[in-house]
């Protein structure tokens, strides 16, 4: 196996004095997609967070790209290639839509953003009538397409997406679906957090399973789909 572009070492992770995460180690190889999955309050969030510098761990280490980025500023983690798509989106309400995708680009200093702008509005439709439209008149669905839009523009070489489905309607999902494939075949390697499970491990291609702060299973997507335990507590099978 090659060597890991990210790579997890009993991460320890706490709010305070709530501690969240108990020695979470995982692994994501390059130009994988990797689903974290697990019920809502286990800590999936909160990793994505550590992983993206918005938290500090208390302990253990995390390697990217064969450098330890453990505790670095979250600019920093985007110049190193890590985006993270947050839950909720996060958009800036008041600027347009080109602005915010603009935005994703901040870090960089090569003179081909505009380039970038132009595959990110080919590769959302929606986004390229929208653009001159202010972020926050948009539907659900076309805010989280420019959330994953932003991200894009400062070129990732990992892109963590936390929840990209949630509030959001089937026949938009399956839209949101469509373009993270795109993505994906395109060479960016993606660690996706989906509370529904099925349609994470029917994408993925390995997963991990996060229960209370802790990493209790890991596998193939397949392997995982078919496992007694996550039918009868995920899919209610």
């Amino acid at each position: 196996m090659a060597e890991a572009l990210l790579s997890i070492d009993r991460l320890n992770v706490a709010y305070g004095d709530v501690q969240v995460l108990w020695d979470v180690s995982l692994e994501v190889q390059p130009g994988e997609m990797l689903a974290l999955i697990g019920a809502n309050g286990a800590g999936k969030s909160t990793l994505l967070a550590t992983i993206s510098g918005l938290l500090a761990p208390l302990s253990g280490r995390i390697m990217f790209d064969r450098k330890d980025i453990t505790g670095a500023p979250a600019d920093e983690i985007v110049r190193s290639g890590i985006a993270h798509v947050p839950q909720g989106r996060r958009l800036f309400a008041g600027l347009t839509v080109r602005q915010n995708l603009m935005l994703g680009a901040y870090t960089r200093r090569d003179g081909e953003q505009e380039k970038d702008l132009a595959w990110v509005l080919d590769t959302f439709p929606r986004l390229k009538e929208r653009q001159a439209q202010l972020a926050g008149t948009m539907s659900g669905g076309e805010q989280q397409m420019c959330a994953i839009g932003r991200a894009l523009m400062s070129r990732p070489k990992l892109l963590l997406i936390d929840e990209p489905s949630l509030g959001l309607a089937p026949v938009v999902v399956d839209d949101l679906l469509e373009v993270l494939r795109t993505v994906h075949e395109q060479g960016t390697t993606v660690l996706v957090v989906e509370q529904d499970i099925q349609t994470a491990l029917e994408e993925a291609d390995r997963g991990y399973v996060l229960e209370t702060g802790r990493i209790t299973l890991s596998g193939s997507a397949k392997d995982l789909l078919a496992n007694q335990d996550i039918k009868k507590a995920y899919l209610g099978v």
